[in-house]
């Protein structure tokens, strides 16, 4: 493995975003084990950490991840099972790491520059929110090597329509920016010169919020969409009220009826 080294470089600002940025640029940000070690503890440090309100993802080099270390995949051919053990430890390393960014209290917003391939594009897709500076480029081209990206396929299904879901992964064609945009696969395309200030500007909007009700509500939306319509229901109007009984949304509804801006608690 790899020694993780400055390969993930951390940025917590006053304003409580905490920019990660993949800095790999050699191998084109690939979704090493060392990659993947380092992303899942640090999700897991700042799901914990008061001081951080909502995470932006970004990347230098010209590829914002390429996806799994084919070479260093390809090294795990050589034990006695042909990989098998090693693919199937690193494929459940990288869903797990997928899984803790939904799973982190934290909005989490891709900052997506260059190109983002299989796992790469999965990486995008499991962030909650995702700009894409107008030069990025998606695609899940597994089929061009024999690989179907079928873990990249559970993110992709969940935030496109299958047709276009499936058009991705099927053909393996990069998807532009501007189509990534209408497709829902980011919420926006935009000029690469304006891409850390637009989403910079979404993340501190985000951030000014009570971190409390965006765990609370990214927690449940997440929860809701796997349940049937009934049972989707139940479980909001419970949360609901829950919710209604934490300091901040009585603080905050307070704040609306008095017309005076709230003074957040967390709690």
């Amino acid at each position: 493995m790899q020694d993780s080294g400055d390969i993930l470089l951390r940025e917590l600002g006053n304003d409580g975003v905490l920019r990660l940025t993949l800095n790999d640029v050699a191998r084109r940000n690939a979704l090493s084990e060392a990659m993947l070690a380092e992303l899942g503890r640090t999700f897991a440090q700042a799901g914990e950490d008061a001081a951080v309100r909502v995470i932006v993802l970004a990347a230098n080099g010209p590829a914002f991840c390429a996806g799994h270390d084919l070479k260093e995949m390809t090294a795990g051919r050589d034990a006695p099972d042909r990989g098998r053990a090693y693919f199937a430890r690193v494929m459940a390393q990288c869903s797990g790491v997928m899984q803790a960014i939904v799973n982190c209290p934290k909005p989490v917003i891709a900052e997506v520059t260059g190109v983002a391939t299989a796992a790469g594009c999965q990486l995008v897709a499991s962030c909650d929110l995702a700009v894409a500076a107008e030069s990025a480029r998606f695609s899940t081209p597994g089929v061009h090597i024999g690989l179907f990206c079928s873990t990249p396929m559970v993110a992709l299904s969940r935030n496109v329509a299958d047709k276009h879901a499936m058009e991705m992964l099927l053909t393996g064609d990069m998807t532009p920016a501007a189509r990534a945009a209408e497709i829902g696969l980011v919420n926006r395309a935009v000029a690469d010169d304006a891409l850390s200030e637009v989403t910079m500007e979404m993340a501190r909007k985000v951030a000014s919020k009570s971190s409390m009700t965006l765990a609370t509500g990214k927690r449940a939306y997440y929860a809701q969409r796997e349940m049937p319509l009934a049972s989707a229901y139940d479980y909001a109007s419970t949360v609901m009220v829950e919710n209604m009984l934490a300091h901040d949304a009585e603080e905050g509804i307070g704040a609306f009826i008095e017309k005076r801006a709230p003074a957040w608690q967390d709690k």
